[in-house]
């Protein structure tokens, strides 16, 4: 076990929290998390209230919390009302102001959580006094801003009060990034694609296979499919995707797509689901690290003995 501010506050044995993915991240896998003494989060998405409700039945009697795309909760407050109704174990916002969101949340004594990409969100969510802060770095799939998370994970530490909860998100999918986090001053870590490539994932098991397949190097920061799939997100805000065909021709050319989109988006959706020549593949940098598709209970229990293995052995790099 490894006891961080994290676990103490939240009372889990873990300090592995599951990122809360739009559609992935349903309840069977945020039970299986929260059951194997980690922390569940429900994916809220883009305000999707049949969706959010499915999810906290599918969780049954496991604590669950639910995250939420901030800009487009905020469209529908009835989604997040009923998320809220649920007393979820915590609110999770990212992208966008939430302040709102979280004062909604905090006046029922729900813990909230604010996911930051720059430190001027770091100020932002300390002001609010969020329970915890999730700092992301730019390696972490689908969408993020510019910053790596081994320079601002360390300067958001500094920045935060000391008892501030920090939550290392980006490239994280085994032990050395929970121990390397732990390093560089989080309280634990909050992982997606590896829990992606899980058994209790919502998706197709095609688009798992590609993630354990796909190399790190293929990966990309784009704006292209927000537009091919005409998804209203800020211009700020790219996403972490494989790259494919369909990327490869854009990517660098996405004036030229927004030019052609209704060919190209008859394109895109007349392509079969698990054609991911065409289709996106929503996955971070952490792709290198995983090749097999295992069990989250699993994925969470390796994660933290191989933390555990190396902090014990880390006085071996002390001379004498």
């Amino acid at each position: 076990m490894l006891k961080t501010r994290f676990t103490e506050r939240f009372g889990v044995e873990h300090p592995v929290m599951l990122a809360p993915m739009d559609k992935i991240s349903g309840g069977a896998l945020a039970a299986a998390v929260t059951a194997a003494g980690g922390f569940g989060l429900i994916g809220g998405g883009y305000g999707d209230r049949e969706l959010i409700e499915t999810a906290f039945t599918e969780a049954g009697n496991q604590r669950v919390g639910v995250g939420f795309i901030t800009w487009s909760a905020q469209r529908h407050p009835e989604a997040v009302e009923a998320a809220l109704a649920h007393n979820p174990a915590a609110l999770m916002v990212s992208f966008g102001d939430g302040e709102d969101l979280v004062v909604q949340a905090q006046a029922l004594d729900i813990p909230t959580i604010w996911q930051v990409q720059t430190l001027a969100q770091v100020r932002q969510a300390m002001a609010v006094k969020v329970d915890v802060i999730v700092v992301q770095g730019q390696e972490a799939g689908g969408h993020g801003m510019d910053r790596g998370l081994t320079t601002l994970l360390p300067a958001a530490r500094d920045a935060a009060e000391q008892d501030q909860i920090i939550m290392a998100a980006g490239g994280i999918a085994d032990g050395r990034g929970l121990a390397a986090a732990l390093m560089l001053g989080a309280d634990g870590v909050m992982m997606g694609t590896r829990f992606w490539a899980s058994a209790e994932a919502n998706g197709p098991d095609a688009a798992k296979q590609a993630i354990a397949a796909a190399e790190g190097d293929r990966t990309l920061r784009s704006k292209v499919f927000d537009v091919a799939r005409d998804a209203d997100w800020p211009w700020k805000y790219t996403g972490r995707v494989v790259g494919n065909d369909f990327s490869d021709k854009w990517h660098r050319d996405v004036e030229g797509l927004q030019a052609d989109i209704e060919v190209q988006r008859a394109v895109y959706n007349a392509s079969a689901e698990d054609d991911f020549s065409t289709r996106v593949v929503i996955a971070g940098e952490a792709v290198d690290l995983i090749t097999s598709v295992e069990p989250a209970a699993k994925i969470v229990t390796d994660t933290v003995e191989g933390a555990a293995k190396l902090l014990n052995g880390a006085k071996g790099y002390l001379s004498a």
